[in-house]
């Protein structure tokens, strides 16, 4: 017989299927356009454009996968942004920032759903990410470059390369953080974490916003009722 029973190893929905489908869509567009990109601003690495067959069809390809890459990462944004908005609340990570990079986080900080770190690389990526559109507009040669002078084009050239250094870097921090913080990567494939990963990391979020409703579904599963999807159910 199964029951609902809140402990540190039910499991909570971290991350929704659209939310994970966008987020792994946006990887695949990403390196797409990463690989080809990198092969236009660095010689040594023209060999990457043999992904795609040819420089010719790289180029061709690199803006269209830019735009996709694009979409996805808007689509995200409208799912997540108001997670992301700093608090007075997060000054305690950045008060801790020492603990933080020891991975004592938990000692420090009392973050919701992403922590300062997580919100600031969350607006950097926007900015990059609306730079690199504006100025690969520009670029586009096929279809808009020849509207603009030298001078903008050559404008255009350097801040679209120093955006795209920056959401790079952004995304290999991003990457690292993934990797280091122990079952955050089964949240973005599986979309699930245990309630002791959410009280470790997000104790706010997961007081203010699961907590809560885990009990209704206590009370739920004592009435017989059906309790939400949002909950793993666990068995005796």
């Amino acid at each position: 017989m199964s029951k609902f029973e809140i402990t540190n190893d039910t499991r909570i929905v971290r991350h929704r299927t659209p939310a994970r489908f966008s987020h792994w869509f946006l990887v695949i567009s990403f390196f797409m356009t990463m690989f080809t990109g990198v092969a236009f601003f660095f010689p040594d690495f023209s060999w990457l454009t043999e992904i795609l067959g040819t420089p010719q069809l790289a180029r061709a390809v690199h803006p269209f996968t830019g735009l996709l890459m694009f979409v996805a990462f808007i689509f995200l944004c409208s799912l997540y942004w108001h997670h992301n908005i700093p608090e007075k609340n997060d000054i305690r990570w950045l008060k801790g920032i020492v603990e933080v990079l020891k991975g004592n986080e938990h000692e420090v900080a009392y973050n919701g759903k992403y922590n300062l770190g997580q919100k600031m690389l969350f607006w950097t990526l926007i900015l990059a990410m609306f730079t690199l559109l504006a100025t690969g507009i520009i670029m586009w040669r096929q279809y808009f470059s020849h509207h603009f002078s030298i001078p903008v084009l050559r404008f255009a050239i350097l801040l679209h390369s120093a955006s795209a250094f920056m959401l790079f870097t952004g995304i290999m921090v991003h990457m690292y953080m993934a990797f280091w913080v122990k079952g955050s990567i089964r949240g973005i494939v599986e979309g699930w974490v245990t309630v002791r990963w959410a009280k470790k990391h997000h104790p706010k979020w997961y007081r203010e916003e699961i907590l809560p409703e885990l009990k209704k579904d206590e009370e739920r599963e004592a009435r017989g009722e059906k309790t939400k999807a949002l909950f793993k159910r666990i068995s005796d």
